[in-house]
């Protein structure tokens, strides 16, 4: 009697316990839960932390609640060019109403991706054909990117799921495509250059011509002030010259004499040929005739 009452008390005790393992459940902050009575949802707002439920009765169902990424393989897509480019692109997406997105999935994120998958891609399809290459891979990526999370967001929001970002991260050409786009922008690079080139050439014979100009400009003010200042010494010396004349003539014609010396034989090698009589040397034989003029 003793024995049977110790085995229905540990077999007691074990069906709490199962029943307690099985009332207990955990939310992790990284989840989104539903509450299921029966299969049928019954709360879909659980916080993190640590439930009760009853058993066999409820069950919890539990999903990834952080940002997932969908890496697409790279796509061929055509643009308003009818040419080829490689699209390699990904998305970040994540569950917003997680009973919405079981009814619409059944808790499959798989069929969410595929799903997000096939909108991603018509979106790039729409989104090229309406740009020549040089838009897409220059000029419009930022603008595509953005049209394809908005257009993206409406389309998923059916499934309860929302669209963070969608990122283009490499568009190739292919090689029958890209050597005419390179060619294309070695031939824009080059006009560009020229226009360039021709502005600078401009600019510099402009500068050149108001150097020259101001050149001739400073000259002849030069030439001018000079002339003035020259002209204004040959009268301060002439003046000089006939003050000193008045003063003492008969100085004067001798240092006149001596310059005409001078001016005449500045070197050893100058020879003049005259007579001996010639006025040139009558002021030496009589001082008082004065020097020839």
């Amino acid at each position: 009697m003793g024995q049977n009452s110790v085995k229905l008390g540990v077999i007691g005790l074990l069906a709490l316990l199962v029943l307690g393992a099985f009332s207990i459940y955990t939310v992790d902050e990284r989840q989104k839960a539903i509450l299921f009575r029966l299969g049928e949802i019954v709360r879909t707002d659980l916080e993190p932390g640590i439930h009760f439920k009853f058993p066999l009765i409820y069950n919890v169902g539990k999903f990834d609640g952080r940002i997932l990424t969908l890496d697409e393989a790279p796509e061929r897509f055509l643009t308003s060019e009818k040419k080829n480019v490689m699209v390699d692109s990904f998305v970040k997406w994540r569950i917003d109403d997680v009973g919405r997105f079981y009814q619409r999935t059944g808790g499959d994120e798989r069929t969410a991706a595929m799903r997000l998958s096939q909108i991603l891609k018509d979106g790039l399809r729409s989104e090229f054909a309406k740009r020549t290459v040089q838009e897409v891979v220059s000029g419009d990526r930022a603008q595509i990117m953005d049209i394809l999370t908005e257009n993206a967001n409406r389309q998923v929001s059916e499934l309860g799921i929302s669209v963070v970002d969608v990122r283009i991260q490499q568009i190739e050409l292919p090689a029958e495509v890209s050597g005419s786009v390179y060619r294309r922008m070695e031939a824009e690079r080059a006009r560009v250059a020229r226009d360039f080139r021709s502005r600078g050439a401009e600019a510099a014979e402009r500068i050149r011509a108001d150097a020259d100009r101001q050149r001739t400009v400073i000259l002849a003010e030069a030439y001018r002030d000079a002339e003035v200042i020259r002209g204004e010494g040959d009268a301060r010396a002439t003046d000089i010259y006939a003050k000193a004349y008045t003063r003492d003539p008969e100085f004067y014609a001798f240092y006149r004499s001596l310059r005409a010396y001078r001016d005449t034989f500045r070197d050893r090698s100058d020879v003049i040929l005259m007579q001996p009589d010639s006025e040139f040397f009558r002021y030496f034989k009589n001082p008082e005739q004065g020097v020839a003029r």
